[in-house]
């Protein structure tokens, strides 16, 4: 099943100033391609250009600045190639009306201040005008959504911003005319799962599509014998599977079990092709063993499976944490399905995990299946997933609301570090936070998260920040 990843589609326009033209001759034509050397470099960040091209005065200032209002951008890059007025680099930007991103790279790293003429300090002086155009930006009500000083060749901090803006305007675009499905309710009793679809899609953009259980049953029935042997090889490529331990709810995976799986998991490829979803929230309660609950019980295998390819699924019908797997997975970083478990208090850690789904890509080392003849506080007994993600650099990433209903992340930054973990089908990754477990979940809690969150490998936050500018979210980093 391929799953179609929506690129960024990002602008690009370098300013000039036409004074200079007829004062230092071949000034001009250097610029430009400066500016184009610019947009080679985005253009390796696996997004779509849109390129307005050279900018000099307000008529061509104009010109861009229609041509790239019409262009459905996520992101402008601008690029100032020497001292520009502000009225030319705002003309652009006040009027094609996208979040903006100021870029002053110089070519060389430092003057050769012995042999330095105007025409060289003018090459470079790209960060004369950046003060002045970012006031400006102010004072119009439009300000930067941020800046990237630095040079054109050979500067990593430089790079590493611009590809982090890129991520960034991924992540937008993965909501833009969207769909996230919804299938079920909530969790019983869980009120931090509670979110109104119309204010979701008003700050997210996405649409949130509302699915029955037979929509997905429909799906699992007309499974074909050759699309669940696919589904099997494809998990047995992926899993290792366990034998019981100690805990008594764990069994056998028989073979009646993970064809069942893989039937579900076929039926949610295809409900997830069918209704062109980017993600799902769902959640069935069950009873009395019937048909549905069997269903519900056994999505965790496929479902991770699917997080793993970039459809973000969160179960307990947790729109919220889907939208944070989802933002997390665009930024690289994968998106597990996780809230806070046991802390160790003899290592510092506190485990961190849920029943899934997981995102397979992040798992350290194979992840492995166990058969459960229950899930705890759920019901239905099936196959659960156990792993624990990659030893290195994590973010925990909530998405809560305030008390007007605004959404807001809320991010920190830690490390996965290799352990024993429980053997009980779920994931658990041992987790510390640069300071006391005690100090960390009150600090973290205190800041108002979801009792769920996505837990992504690599420290992201400054991604978050970028991404948080682009979409007018708010960020509380703890």
């Amino acid at each position: 099943m391929g799953i179609i990843r929506k690129k960024a589609r990002i602008g690009i326009v370098t300013i000039g100033h036409r004074l200079y033209w007829s004062q230092f001759p071949g000034l001009e034509e250097e610029l430009k391609g400066y500016g184009r050397q610019f947009e080679q470099i985005i253009e390796g960040y696996e997004v779509e250009i849109v390129s307005a091209g050279f900018v000099d005065d307000m008529a061509t200032s104009f010109t861009a600045a229609e041509k790239l209002k019409n262009s459905d951008l996520d992101l402008l890059f601008c690029y100032l190639s020497t001292y520009v007025t502000s009225a030319v680099a705002t003309g652009v930007i006040t009027n094609a009306e996208v979040p903006t991103v100021l870029v002053a790279l110089q070519p060389r790293h430092a003057l050769d201040y012995a042999n330095t003429t105007t025409y060289m300090q003018l090459v470079n002086d790209n960060v004369c005008a950046l003060p002045e155009v970012s006031g400006v930006l102010l004072r119009t009500g439009k300000p930067a959504a941020g800046m990237v000083v630095g040079t054109l060749n050979e500067d990593p901090r430089a790079r590493r911003e611009l590809q982090e803006w890129c991520r960034a305007a991924s992540v937008k675009r993965a909501f833009k005319r969207s769909k996230i499905g919804y299938l079920g309710h909530t969790y019983e009793g869980m009120y931090d799962m509670h979110s109104d679809p119309t204010a979701f899609t008003a700050s997210f953009g996405a649409h949130v599509q509302m699915l029955e259980m037979c929509d997905l049953a429909k799906m699992v029935h007309s499974a074909t014998k050759q699309q669940i042997n696919d589904k099997l090889d494809e998990i047995h490529s992926v899993f290792e599977i366990a034998e019981p331990y100690i805990d008594p709810i764990t069994r056998l995976v028989k073979p009646e079990d993970l064809e069942w799986a893989a039937k579900v998991a076929v039926g949610m490829d295809r409900l997830i092709v069918e209704q062109n979803l980017v993600g799902m929230a769902y959640y069935y309660r069950g009873l009395d063993g019937n048909e549905y609950e069997r269903i519900a019980s056994n999505m965790t295998l496929g479902n991770s499976l699917l997080t793993g390819k970039g459809v973000a699924l969160a179960g307990e019908a947790d729109l919220k944490t889907c939208a944070a797997m989802l933002i997390m997975d665009r930024l690289g970083a994968g998106g597990s399905f996780s809230e806070l478990h046991p802390c160790d208090f003899h290592d510092d850690i506190v485990l961190v995990g849920h029943d899934g789904p997981h995102h397979v890509n992040i798992s350290d080392g194979h992840p492995i299946i166990r058969g459960l003849d229950l899930f705890h506080g759920k019901s239905g007994s099936g196959i659960g997933v156990e792993f624990s993600i990659k030893a290195g650099p994590v973010t925990l990433l909530s998405i809560s609301q305030n008390q007007d209903g605004s959404y807001r992340l809320i991010a920190t930054e830690g490390e996965s570090i290799k352990g024993a973990i429980p053997r009980t089908g779920n994931t658990n990754t041992r987790c510390n936070f640069n300071r006391g477990t005690a100090e960390f979940v009150e600090s973290w809690c205190m800041a108002g998260p979801t009792h769920h969150f996505a837990l992504g490998v690599g420290h992201v936050n400054s991604q978050l920040k970028k991404t948080a500018s682009l979409m007018n979210l708010e960020l509380h980093i703890v």
